[in-house]
């Protein structure tokens, strides 16, 4: 049976740039992805339903973006087929990681061929914004300066550095993060040039995160005694470039209990993009 990733992303930064009047928060960031994945594999059914083999620890079938995203293009396309998914869970639930959007969008390109639904790319990152901001990267499968709420992609080509990520035992809420998000002031918009030339990067999310859990505060103070350690999204994720897989891997060693983590290689083309690397399913 096929096997498809849903690889996990960084924020290289996160700066929050205004509100709009629905609520929802402008933002401008740079997604990148990493060789290390959830793992899908699909079984196209006669019966119409769609299903998961397993159960996911954590995720009800309501919350599923799996399912959802079956659902969804189901509905969109009238098909009359059903599946029966199974997700191999890697990535941290509330890590900010992006994988439930990541196996959401895995799951759009894969039944999008399973199913012949011939979505064009754009057609499914309109279906994946449904399901959230961060589904459309996932989907277009390129590195991206992000804009708007997520959904405004520009690609780019960051350095395809290695980085440590550090997994504290506390999953972080993003709808709780943003609903109680205290700023006294937005951050100016920057420039891809900007960024490129390393001015004014930071997570505008971070202080509220380690505020509110003392362990994500403590794992990006341990890992500050190696160096410039940033949280991933609204977190709990933190991460550390490091120079090469080596030296990360020496670090991890060091990790204190109970957190946990692993060294992936960021990636500027999705893993089922044409002519990407293959990613690492392993720990």
């Amino acid at each position: 049976m096929r096997t498809w990733p849903a690889p996990a992303k960084l924020n290289l930064f996160l700066h929050i740039t205004g509100r709009r009047a629905d609520g929802y928060h402008t933002l401008q960031t740079v997604f990148q992805f990493l060789d290390y994945a959830d793992e899908l594999s699909y079984v196209v059914t006669d019966d119409g339903l769609i299903t998961r083999a397993v159960p996911v620890a954590g995720v009800s079938e309501d919350q599923d973006l799996t399912l959802r995203a079956a659902r969804l293009l189901k509905q969109s396309c009238g098909v009359t087929q059903g599946v029966r998914i199974q997700l191999t869970k890697r990535l941290p639930l509330g890590g900010g990681l992006g994988g439930g959007s990541s196996d959401a969008a895995t799951t759009l390109l894969a039944l999008n061929e399973l199913w012949g639904t011939q979505l064009a790319v754009s057609e499914l990152a309109a279906l994946g914004l449904k399901l959230g901001a961060d589904v459309p990267v996932f989907v277009h499968g390129q590195a991206a300066w992000a804009e708007g709420v997520g959904e405004i992609l520009t690609p780019v080509a960051p350095d395809e550095a290695w980085y440590l990520v550090v997994v504290p035992p506390a999953p972080v809420s993003t709808a709780r993060v943003f609903a109680e998000f205290e700023l006294t002031r937005y951050s100016p918009p920057l420039t891809i040039r900007d960024f490129h030339e390393g001015r004014g990067l930071r997570n505008d999310l971070e202080a509220s995160v380690r505020n509110r859990y003392p362990e994500v505060d403590r794992a990006m103070r341990w890992l500050s005694e190696f160096g410039e350690p940033r949280m991933s999204g609204s977190g709990g994720c933190v991460f550390l470039k490091v120079v090469d897989a080596e030296r990360g891997r020496q670090i991890l060693e060091r990790t204190p209990k109970p957190f946990t983590g692993f060294v992936a290689r960021g990636l500027n083309r999705h893993p089922l993009s044409a002519g990407a690397a293959t990613v690492h399913l392993g720990a």
